[in-house]
């Protein structure tokens, strides 16, 4: 364990006063990263929560930390990022956020500069503006939430952010991110925007960081940050149905799985991979009817798509059968996986497509 991370954890147990002493101290950061930021829960689903947008290069690595069943910190202004991984684990151990922000500023030697704000997994908040953060600068805690900005055009950032949060309908990403952009609505950065992160993890825990994370996005560094995170966010959403799709397949519930991929390309028409695979599903459960018109689709976008198709059975995604791979590749803009088959047949990668 890192000696700070232990003199972290020691806080816990320490006299008032104890932890600050024992603490080495450290030289405060030389810029702000001029922020503002959520940090959320669902009480409904448990889905814990941080959104943040900032004028500074890839804000979300350094401010916005969370995991499934523990809490999520957003640690900004003069900015310390170890907040962010010291909350979580003295929160993992048991303590509420109140205790662990606590704990975390006294042994602070620059809490004046510091502006963090975290949630626990039941719901508990504690957030801190030190005194020399940037004005315009402030937080705003109410249930299950805190909003918090500093170097904004307005003090009306973070009261507009806690409106829009509370009032706003659906999950906890979409009501984080409309306090981002109520944020930006009021003025935001004072000087202006640069980059973006959203990051949520699931209310039930299954010890697979990987598969906690509900949404894992960073803008880091575009003109119109907040457009772009709402951009992929949707994208993130759809991919998240063909996830779906493929866990359907895998207890091979075929209705289930195409029904999540044609959601998915009914959200992104415009991704030829969403109908392609779910395409190729439908034509390895022996819907070939069905398949056709969506592979058609795919390999129009992108002839890639049809030079993929003959590939497919060598790697176990389609049948070893030359007459389905035939009709599969007969509908137009096929020929270009005609032309791979052969290829992989000369070389004999692959049983000869069938004679005319």
């Amino acid at each position: 364990m890192k000696p700070g991370l232990a003199l972290a954890l020691a806080a816990a147990t320490l006299p008032s006063g104890a932890f600050a002493q024992q603490t080495p101290r450290a030289e405060a950061p030389l810029r702000p990263v001029s922020t503002y930021s959520i940090v959320a829960r669902d009480p409904a689903t448990g889905e814990l929560g941080v959104a943040v947008q900032s004028h500074w290069f890839g804000v979300g690595a350094i401010v916005a930390f969370a995991e499934a069943g523990v809490g999520a910190v957003a640690t900004q202004s003069f900015v310390d990022p170890s907040y962010g991984p010291l909350g979580l684990e003295l929160m993992r151990a048991g303590r509420t956020a109140p205790e662990a922000l606590a704990g975390l500023l006294e042994a602070d030697p620059h809490p004046d500069v510091r502006q963090v704000a975290m949630i626990d997994a039941d719901g508990n908040v504690a957030a801190h503006t030190g005194e020399n953060a940037i004005i315009a600068a402030g937080h705003h805690s109410g249930e299950n939430y805190s909003v918090q900005a500093n170097l904004m055009a307005s003090e009306t950032v973070w009261p507009a952010m806690a409106r829009a949060f509370e009032s706003t309908q659906g999950d906890l990403a979409d009501r984080m991110m409309a306090a981002l952009e109520a944020a930006e609505a009021e003025g935001g950065d004072i000087r202006g925007r640069q980059s973006a992160a959203l990051l949520v993890v699931s209310g039930s825990p299954t010890g697979r960081p990987w598969v906690d994370r509900v949404f894992d996005l960073r803008i880091e560094d575009h003109a119109e940050p907040l457009a772009e995170l709402r951009r992929i966010l949707h994208l993130a959403r759809a991919y998240r149905e063909m996830n779906a799709g493929d866990e359907a397949m895998t207890v091979n519930e075929v209705d289930a799985a195409v029904e999540h991929y044609d959601a998915a390309a009914t959200m992104v028409p415009e991704s030829a991979e969403m109908v392609y695979w779910a395409g190729i599903t439908l034509a390895a459960a022996g819907r070939v009817a069905d398949a056709l018109p969506r592979l058609e689709r795919a390999y129009a976008a992108d002839p890639g798509w049809a030079v993929l198709t003959p590939r497919l059975p060598d790697a176990g995604l389609l049948p070893d059968d030359p007459a389905l791979l035939a009709r599969l590749l007969a509908i137009p803009g096929g020929e270009p996986g005609m032309e791979e088959w052969r290829r992989l047949a000369a070389e004999g990668k692959a049983p000869p497509p069938p004679g005319p």
